[in-house]
């Protein structure tokens, strides 16, 4: 064995077990709604070293990586036999995304990878791309995960190799180890972002969906919808009925989607969902929260005006810079995890409660969708306070 070799091997082998041990931290004093913590739970370097380098020193004798990893971000979240776990997207440098299971203890560092890779049975079409998997355990004892699958657009002109057509890809499992591989959704348009309500509605599955007019615009006057279907082995949308609508002027003007099934609570589905506008800098994506009715969950209760995160400092900068995602939430005991990527790049926690979240939906004003509606809240919150600094 050369000493180039042992020298790489015992570099990297101790960067990785360095990485998956450090401990992570809230960011204090916070807004009171929700504490980001120092670190990224996941990225890059949390990809076991077996994955990404022979370890033969013949057949590597320079241990250079094989593998190579760009990115981890977009993972369904899930909290089973007493462990928090990701589904992750994981993107080679090849830009081919898959899906990988880290697991931790506590829900906010020392996430550990599986010994392997989720093998994703593959579907008749010619499949190129998966990702962004949300997953549901449903009241009817399975647990899904509904993700979007992305093929080249056969009708594209020639010469175009970026047309793409998007939809939505269905598995379940009731190990998160064994998966079967359900048709994909039917569905009139496009789907990216597709969630499963996790209970049954007038005897059907329930869908949040956001249909798309091509693989980047939502349809005309769009936003996101909800649909019931009969069957998830054979699932088809027939009728698709806007829930959340996007608006001039907001967070969410040019396209809004659900990001993981919702939470039930004692005041109403509680919702994360992220909204895309144009910017200078391109597209910027930000994670808002909203609010439906427990019988009804069509029907919005409560919707806070903007948003509830948005990137800051480092987490503007990556491989799709300006961009928070989240298509994972746990709900435990009280308390929210919610899971969140930077600019495509890595994948952060952020922690609050059942109880804040609820205060935030329900106190916080709606957006009056004008300025001088924002200067008469500061203007009512101005004249509460003066009462009380009397």
């Amino acid at each position: 064995m050369n000493m180039l070799y042992r020298q790489r091997l015992d570099s990297i082998t101790k960067e990785y077990k360095q990485l998956i041990a450090l401990k992570n931290e809230p960011v204090l004093p916070g807004n009171g709604i929700f504490e980001r913590y120092e670190n990224p739970v996941l990225t890059a370097g949390h990809v076991p070293v077996t994955w990404r380098y022979d370890l033969s020193s013949e057949r590597n004798p320079y241990f250079m990586e094989r593998f190579g990893v760009n990115c981890v971000f977009n993972a369904g979240a899930i909290k089973w036999q007493g462990k928090y776990l990701l589904v992750a997207r994981v993107e080679g440098v090849d830009r081919k995304s898959f899906f990988a299971v880290a697991e931790s203890p506590n829900g906010v560092d020392n996430f550990r990878f599986w010994d392997e890779p989720l093998s994703l049975p593959q579907t008749v079409d010619a499949e190129t791309n998966v990702y962004d998997i949300r997953l549901t355990i449903h009241e009817d004892g399975w647990i899904y995960g509904i993700f979007c699958s992305e093929r080249k657009d056969p009708d594209a002109p020639a010469g175009n190799l970026s047309s793409a057509l998007a939809s939505a890809g269905i598995i379940r499992t009731r190990d998160l180890k064994t998966w079967e591989r359900l048709p994909n959704l039917k569905s009139g348009n496009q789907q990216r972002n597709v969630a499963l309500h996790p209970e049954f509605v007038d005897g059907k599955y329930a869908l949040y969906t956001r249909p798309q007019d091509d693989f980047i615009d939502a349809v005309s006057q769009g936003g996101i919808c909800w649909a019931l279907v009969d069957d998830m082995t054979n699932a088809a949308i027939t009728e698709e009925k806007i829930i959340n609508q996007r608006s001039y002027h907001t967070i969410k003007e040019l396209k809004n989607g659900e990001g993981p099934h919702p939470l039930k609570t004692s005041e109403g589905w509680l919702h994360l969902a992220h909204g895309v506008r144009h910017c200078a800098a391109g597209l910027r994506y930000v994670l808002y929260l909203y609010l439906t009715d427990l019988k009804d969950p069509t029907r919005t209760i409560a919707e806070p005006a903007g948003y509830l995160l948005s990137p800051q400092d480092a987490e503007r900068v990556g491989d799709v810079s300006n961009v928070l995602f989240s298509n994972g939430w746990i709900a435990d005991d009280g308390r929210v995890f919610i899971y969140y990527a930077s600019s495509d790049t890595r994948i952060h926690v952020a922690t609050s409660t059942i109880d804040k979240l609820l205060d935030y939906c329900l106190n916080t004003p709606p957006d009056g969708y004008c300025s001088a509606a924002s200067v008469e809240n500061i203007m009512r919150l101005i004249e509460k306070n003066k009462l009380l600094l009397r």
